[in-house]
C-alpha cells in the first residue's frame, strides 16, 4: 500500500476511529478491504486509476441502493447509504459539471463524425477514456443521446 489514495485512507481511518465516526469508519474499511481484494487479484500494486475503478464501483453500488431504497420506500436504508456516497466522494476526483461533459460530448462527437444513436457506442468509448472517474457514465450516455437524436 504505497498510494496516496490508500494513504489518506489509513490516515482518515485514524480520525474517524478517534472521533467514534461510525459511518465513516465503516465506510473507509469497505474501501480498503475492496481495495485489498482488487490488489490480490491484480497481483501486483494498485496504480492510481485502480483506485479511482474501486471508489467509483463503490460509488456506483451506492447509488443504485439509493434508487432501489428510495422505490421501495425506505428512507432509513436510503440514508445510510447516502451518508457512505458522501464519505466515498470525498476521495473521488472532482466531478465535471453537466455543461463541461456536454461541451466534451459534443466536440467528441464532431470529432469522431457521429451521426446517429448507432454511433453512441463510439461516443460513449470515446467520451469515457477522456472523462474516466470525472463524469457519472450515465449523464454521459444522457447527453450523447440527446445529441444524437
Amino acid at each position: 500500500m504505497s498510494s496516496s489514495v490508500q494513504d489518506k485512507l489509513m490516515e482518515d481511518l485514524k480520525v474517524a476511529m478517534k472521533t467514534k465516526d461510525v459511518v465513516r469508519t465503516s465506510t473507509i474499511r469497505m474501501i480498503r478491504g475492496q481495495m485489498k481484494d482488487f490488489q490480490i487479484a491484480k497481483g501486483a500494486p494498485l496504480a492510481p486509476e485502480d483506485e479511482i475503478a474501486v471508489l467509483n464501483n463503490a460509488a456506483k453500488k451506492r447509488k443504485e441502493a439509493i434508487e432501489m431504497y428510495e422505490k421501495a420506500n425506505r428512507p432509513d436504508l436510503s440514508a445510510k447509504e447516502k451518508e457512505e456516497l458522501q464519505v466515498i466522494a470525498g476521495y473521488l476526483p472532482e466531478q465535471l459539471s453537466e455543461s463541461e461533459v456536454e461541451a466534451v460530448v459534443t466536440r467528441t462527437i464532431k470529432e469522431i463524425g457521429a451521426a446517429t444513436t448507432k454511433d453512441l457506442g463510439k461516443v460513449m468509448q470515446a467520451v469515457m477514456s477522456q472523462l474516466k472517474g470525472k463524469a457519472d457514465g450515465k449523464l454521459v450516455q444522457e447527453i450523447a443521446r440527446k445529441k444524437l437524436t
